[in-house]
């Protein structure tokens, strides 16, 4: 509307006075040549030089206001040769074309925009409604109230006897398990045993290896919260090649190749423990799903690519890969919790492990580890 007024002054207080000194001055060219030229006499505009009206009589060269009854006019006076020129403008057609050609669109314009604006607020309104709501109920929490305070407590009681619980757990699991793997290593070595008995034995000593490894990584996840682990220099190399040979003897009796493609001697700053535990997790996964073929380790300067050629994995079937219990179409033993302490330490981390599997063409897992560098091999 502002627009529209200034819009209005300037088309009066500019465009109308120059075009009646124009046409002034055109008159009294033309008038020159003929001297009886006629006087302008348009719809809007009225010359006067011999039957003046008295009201305009009183002016001088100049711009003037003049109101004829209920019409105003614009009044420009010129004198030439001692003969003045009179020229009256209709002033109400200013305004009329102002809301005809300004007014009306603009109001137009500004009905669209504030229609589009007040859909919107009440389209943001019923999306945003839950959570506003959230809000003003959170907003009217007492934080010192009883129920809210005792409510507190409890989560934090649970998350402690949580954290308490697998860290004694932990703890506690590892005296029965040093105790029969001493008393495997005992029968391997002086108890006369048959074939089968043997077989058996060595079905313990993994069995107590694999509970060991899983106590280790779930004390590990313990403590990840409360006084964190020591970094430092681990070399992957190393690790792949020692977790290799502990997940060796899951492959006896099996035509199963194990082999390590070193493309870069790569180290990471991490404890050495926790990447032990994701790299011998995916190493003994790979080895215990794969009945024939090859389990191949590459290392290169983003991590490492574990390849099996076993059974593998449907597509349906991956989106439940890291639910704790979950197994693959293997006869071999295993606890089915792997993968999900493999999640759990990637998280942790933050070492991307992304999975590709085909059923009966086995799995592709790439592990990176973005802070890792290459150095010279020793």
């Amino acid at each position: 509307m502002v627009g529209v007024f200034l819009a209005s002054l300037l088309l009066e207080g500019l465009l109308i006075r120059e075009a009646l000194r124009g046409e002034a001055d055109h008159f009294w060219e033309q008038r020159a040549a003929p001297a009886d030229f006629p006087l302008p006499e348009t719809l809007n505009l009225t010359g006067y030089m011999d039957d003046v009206p008295a009201p305009l009589r009183a002016f001088g060269p100049g711009y003037h206001d003049w109101r004829n009854g209920s019409i105003e006019h614009l009044v420009h006076v010129s004198e030439v040769n001692g003969q003045r020129l009179y020229l009256a403008f209709d002033r109400s057609n200013v305004g009329r074309l102002a809301i005809y050609y300004g007014l009306a669109p603009l109001a137009l314009v500004l009905l669209v925009l504030y229609l589009s604006t007040w859909l919107g607020y009440r389209a943001s309104q019923r999306a945003l409604s839950p959570l506003l709501g959230l809000a003003r109920e959170v907003r009217q929490l007492d934080l010192k109230a009883p129920d809210l305070a005792r409510y507190a407590q409890r989560m934090n009681d649970f998350v402690d006897r949580e954290r308490h619980f697998t860290r004694d757990a932990s703890h506690e699991l590892r005296s029965p398990l040093t105790v029969i793997r001493a008393s495997v290593e005992i029968l391997q070595r002086d108890a006369p045993l048959d074939r089968q008995a043997q077989r058996a034995v060595a079905r313990i000593q993994r069995a107590a290896r694999d509970i060991e490894e899983l106590t280790s990584a779930f004390l590990l996840l313990a403590r990840e919260d409360e006084t964190g682990l020591p970094t430092e220099p681990v070399n992957i190399n190393k690790v792949v090649a020692s977790e290799l040979e502990r997940a060796r003897p899951l492959a006896e009796g099996r035509p199963v190749e194990l082999e390590v493609d070193a493309r870069c001697n790569l180290v990471l700053l991490a404890p050495e423990k926790v990447v032990s535990v994701l790299v011998g997790n995916l190493l003994r996964n790979a080895v215990a799903y794969t009945e024939q073929g090859s389990v191949r380790v590459r290392i290169d300067a983003d991590g490492i690519v574990i390849a099996d050629t076993g059974v593998g994995m449907p597509t349906e079937r991956m989106q439940e890969l890291y639910r704790p219990f979950v197994r693959g179409e293997s006869r071999r033993p295993g606890f089915g919790v792997g993968l999900t302490i493999v999640r759990r330490i990637s998280d942790r981390f933050g070492w991307p492990v992304d999975f590709h599997s085909e059923p009966g063409r086995g799995t592709h897992v790439r592990v990176r580890f973005p802070a890792a560098f290459t150095v010279p091999p020793a």
